[in-house]
């Protein structure tokens, strides 16, 4: 994954993760849902598998900032 595809799924998680937590879910469902949709984001825009775009985001390491 390029640079700007990995800041572009970083901002998709840190948005998702902060509505989340806003709505009053507790932060490991917000990250959970912020990795998801981080995730959904990717494979949109690569046309990869569910799976494998989910693996992609883990492997960013992305955790509330």
């Amino acid at each position: 994954m390029d640079d700007s595809t990995a800041k572009m799924v970083a901002e998709a998680y840190d948005e998702t993760f902060s509505e989340s937590l806003a709505q009053g879910r507790p932060p490991d469902v917000a990250h959970r849902e912020g990795v998801t949709a981080a995730a959904m984001f990717l494979a949109s825009m690569t046309g990869q598998d569910d799976s494998v775009a989910i693996a992609e985001v883990e492997k960013l390491g992305l955790a509330p900032q």
